[in-house]
């Protein structure tokens, strides 16, 4: 036993070293070890405990603090330093009741201690504001709750007194007194019988404020509520009062999981793991909730958007228990539903339900990464399948067919596994042929999903082309609309190559006017526009048919309506006709040397049509843009699916790409939805996204463009185009758009610096691209505002030699940036002044900015040479030795108004070096003739002449 005594002792002192040289890590570990083994209930136990809160203090976790100094105190009651580093810890939480509580304790046991003493005296300030504080919201409280509860009052009364619990709960002390008044219960009752909406839903969002970061709280609302209660309030035909419960809902798996609604966040795994049975419950209720069958349509795409969101492996990581318990099951169920096919166990949906749970099935499979995963996704798939084919009636066949083409629309590669499966494509042909409107339908809108790629178009359009044709003929608009985008998709299997024309010449124009009368028609329903819609978005891939279009008000009106709906289904459609009207798809290279292998090699070569030049895309941007194209985008941009979110960035930074259009962009609400889409989506997208946010941080006042918290959340995306992976100038626009944002202010520079913005952009100052160089200095130049940036530049680097070589380029611009940034410098850091003397070719460089022909610059640098001899009689005589002095001394007679400032700053520098006896005027007594001074510029032109 004394071995072991004697080796954690020897731990603790290994930890006491680290803890001097502050490697508190390694000092955790050297006193977890003496810890573990020290005798129990021991003093030296007690010591070891307190010295590992010690280095947890400084590690700031203060959790652990508290628990190590409880466990010390329990051994040694009234410790006085387990006391004092748990009331330090309490404090930091802001627990200033208990942390005073302890101070006092420590002031009772030894009254003489001289560190507690002006603790217990800010304690007692601050415990004495919190009382009379938190007597204040209780008052307050107390009421409201008279107020806002009582149904008698007057609405108008108590409208205002909820939305100030509301205000109320969003302060911890105003959460925790709600609570203790019983706030919940009152709350319960009272949405039994609410009938105003806005006091509804404010009773619902102050819950989720209670919720909010804080476990504790959240487990009393649940123990109270019970998790059915919200899902009972997401039961509404009302889209506020669903987003409220849905934002609620969010609240709480994020208060279990440790995330929150920033769309970087990630989940803190000892929460996760603490609360695991919480987060089980909870998702569970949600996953059996997708199919219940008397809930509201928009409350059931709101769950299955909350199981989308969170069941991600970058989430909760939920998706293998979500497929464990069934979860496809009850997807599908909703995937295989339509609106106008009712029968006994029908589902409430919406146009948007069976989108948004395809688009839940394709991030479920996304968390699919290994193959025994996809094997047992696939085989759910098949059970689904097979249940529903057991009864070979008319609604299994419709509601599988409509399964299928929600996974094509999904999960691809599970579509195209499910319909190449034996006897499942024949079916769906057959039912193409009957005479029954709703099975040709279906089996229409199937092949259209089926034909996705050429490889499997091909083999569905040989065996249904002809069928479709027949379709066509149909009288029902329904059909005849869904049979026209299948010939739609034929017809644009030859891209935008000009040369490609599967039908005979003509006949894409009449698909397409076939489409626009769809589409125009206001007697349609919504249904049959979205898929004249979405033949469009086929047929526009022809330049011929764009121009058409881009000149049919009508049209176009009608395509931005449906926009402006946000309804999911028919996101697909009109987005992708924008992408193609605007040439925002991606675009194949061709190289000189291919194309003239390729014509060898007796190749085809995709020609360009002359209506895809870049005057006439950028005409029809500008058409889109003035037609109010943004306010659809922004309506769409809600999605939860990735390729649609790139779609949507792909026609923003096209419209951002033309100067004169972004503010439109940000009028509209553009800007606000870019942000969120450059965070989260397909590297496309967001890099997208990025650059669009990047062309208006360029043109726009950043203040306007990105008012708010929002030019901190724009710095990111910005940041991450500074990649060798991102193109010139996407790097160029980056540059320019984060140079505005570091002119801003200290808390913007500051998370530039954050986001490691500083070392990318001094990247570029190596470039051989002049515009890159020059975007790079700028930014430099603004970011050196922050005294972060400046300390880095005073350390053992060469950063300010190479910005004071930069004053040799060429390139004006770049000069006029590097000689700002080394003004800065030397105004505000001696050792940088030093610095620049140190470079071997330091005359040059001031010669190159005193002698310059550009005022600006030589006014600049006047300024650095006065800051460089400020107060440091070395470096002056070192730059009077040269000729420097002739050249100041010329400047001092310049006789351009306009250079006033460089005169007076020349004259300012001869008086400091004159000052510190480094120069001295002659006597004007002595009868040496004082030597003319010659003008360096002058001297330039003579010595250049004789040159010649």
């Amino acid at each position: 036993m004394g071995v072991h005594i004697d080796e954690a002792e020897t731990y603790k002192n290994k930890g006491n070293e680290a803890f001097k040289n502050e490697n508190y890590e390694e000092a955790i570990s050297l006193y977890s070890k003496a810890i573990d083994l020290a005798e129990k209930e021991s003093r030296d136990l007690a010591t070891y405990l307190k010295n590992r809160a010690a280095a947890y203090l400084k590690t700031k976790d203060y959790e652990k603090v508290i628990k190590d100094c409880d466990e010390a105190i329990r051994i040694v009651p009234e410790d006085p330093k387990a006391l004092f580093r748990r009331s330090q810890a309490l404090e930091s939480l802001q627990r200033y009741e208990e942390a005073y509580r302890d101070a006092k304790t420590i002031f009772t046991v030894d009254p003489t201690n001289k560190a507690v003493q002006p603790v217990l005296a800010r304690l007692h300030a601050v415990v004495q504001e919190r009382a009379r504080q938190n007597a204040q919201t209780s008052s307050k409280v107390e009421q409201m709750f008279k107020i806002a509860f009582e149904l008698g009052e007057d609405i108008e009364k108590r409208d205002k007194a909820m939305s100030n619990l509301l205000v109320l709960a969003k302060e911890a002390a105003g959460a925790d007194i709600m609570i203790k008044n019983g706030v919940v219960t009152k709350i319960q009752r009272l949405l039994k019988v609410e009938k105003h909406h806005d006091i509804y839903v404010n009773a619902v969002r102050v819950i989720s404020q209670l919720c909010k970061r804080n476990v504790e709280r959240t487990k009393a609302v649940i123990k109270i509520l019970g998790i059915p209660w919200v899902l009972e309030i997401i039961d509404s035909e009302n889209e506020e009062r669903v987003n409220a419960a849905q934002y609620c809902l969010q609240v709480i798996l994020n208060t279990f999981s440790g995330m929150d609604n920033k769309k970087d966040s990630k989940p803190d795994a000892r929460l996760c793991e603490e609360n695991k049975s919480e987060l089980d419950t909870l998702l569970t209720c949600l996953t059996y909730s997708i199919t219940n069958r008397v809930i509201s349509g928009l409350g059931r795409e709101a769950i299955i958007e909350l199981i989308m969101r969170n069941c991600h492996y970058t989430a909760i990581n939920w998706a293998d228990r979500f497929v464990e318990i069934k979860g496809l099951q009850r997807l599908l169920e909703v995937c295989s539903e339509l609106e106008e096919y009712k029968y006994e166990s029908s589902l409430n949906i919406t146009p948007s339900s069976r989108t948004i749970a395809a688009a839940c099935l394709a991030k479920i499979y996304e968390n699919m990464y290994y193959d025994e995963a996809r094997e047992k996704f696939n085989n759910e798939v098949d059970d689904f399948v097979k249940d529903k084919l057991l009864s070979p009636d008319l609604e299994s066949k419709v509601r599988i067919t409509v399964a299928i083409t929600s996974l094509l629309r999904g999960p691809l590669d599970v579509g195209n596994y499910v319909i190449s499966k034996e006897g499942i494509l024949e079916m769906i042909l057959v039912m193409a042929q009957t005479e029954d409107p709703l099975q040709q339908k279906v089996a229409c809108e199937c092949l259209v999903a089926a034909a996705s790629k050429k490889d499997k178009a091909r083999t569905i359009i040989n065996k249904g082309v002809d069928i479709l044709k027949k379709l066509y003929q149909c009288k029902d608009d329904a059909v005849r609309v869904r049979a026209l985008v299948g010939l739609c998709k034929v017809g644009s299997f030859g891209g935008d190559d000009a040369s490609v024309r599967p039908f005979a010449d003509g006949s894409t124009k009449k698909l397409a006017e076939a489409c626009r009368k769809f589409l125009v028609n206001p007697a349609k329903e919504n249904d049959v526009r979205k898929w004249a819609a979405e033949g469009l978005s086929y047929l526009t891939l022809d330049a011929d048919v764009k121009e058409k279009l881009v000149e049919d008000k009508a049209a176009l009106h009608a395509l931005i309506e449906l926009a402006k709906t946000g309804d999911q289904s028919c996101l697909y459609g009109v987005v992708t006709t924008l992408v193609n009207l605007c040439n925002a798809y991606d675009k194949q290279e061709l190289m000189p040397e291919m194309m003239e292998l390729a014509k060898f090699a007796k190749h085809h070569i995709p020609e360009q049509h002359e209506l895809d030049d870049v005057d006439f895309i950028n005409k029809r941007i500008t058409v889109l843009a003035k037609a109010g194209v943004t306010t659809g985008l922004v309506a769409f941009a809600k999605t939860e699916s990735h390729n649609s979110r790139e779609l949507i960035a792909r026609v923003f930074n096209a419209i951002c790409g033309l100067p004169e259009l972004r503010g439109i962009v940000v009028q509209q609400g553009g800007a606000k939805v870019l942000i969120p889409m450059s965070l989260e989506g397909t590297e496309k997208g967001k890099k997208q996204a990025a650059q669009a946010l990047a062309r208006i941080g360029i043109t726009i006042n950043p203040e306007v463009a990105f008012p708010g918290q929002r030019n901190l959340e724009v710095v990111r995306p910005l940041v991450a185009l500074l990649h060798p992976d991102c193109s010139a100038l996407e790097n160029f626009e980056a540059l320019m758009a984060l140079c505005n944002l570091a002119g801003m202010n200290e808390t913007t520079r500051n998370r530039i610096l954050k986001e490691g913005g500083l070392a990318k952009i001094e990247h570029y100052l190596y470039e051989d691209h002049e515009m890159l160089l020059r975007a790079a200095t700028q930014c430099i130049c603004n970011l050196l505002q922050s005294e972060e940036v400046i300390k880095t530049y005073e350390s053992n680097n060469d950063k300010t030699k190479f910005l004071y070589l930069l004053c040799q380029e060429e390139d004006m611009d770049t000069v006029m940036a590097a000689a700002g940034a080394l003004c800065i410098l030397t105004s505000a850091s001696k050792i940088c002044c030093r610095k620049l003397l140190d470079v071997q070719v330091w005359p040059e460089t001031l010669r190159c900015l005193l002698a310059n022909p550009n005022k600006e610059v030589q006014y600049r640098g006047t300024y650095i040479v006065h800051n460089i001899i400020s107060g440091d009689k070395d470096i002056a005589a070192k730059i009077f030795e040269t000729d420097i002095m002739e050249i100041l001394m010329a400047l001092t007679r310049l006789d351009d108004p306009e250079q006033g400032r460089t005169k007076e700053n020349a004259q300012k520098c001869l008086n400091a070096a004159e000052e510190m006896g480094v120069i001295r005027k002659p006597d004007p007594g002595s009868q040496t003739q004082e030597a003319p001074i010659t003008d360096p510029f002058l001297e330039a032109e003579e010595i250049n002449e004789e040159e010649n």
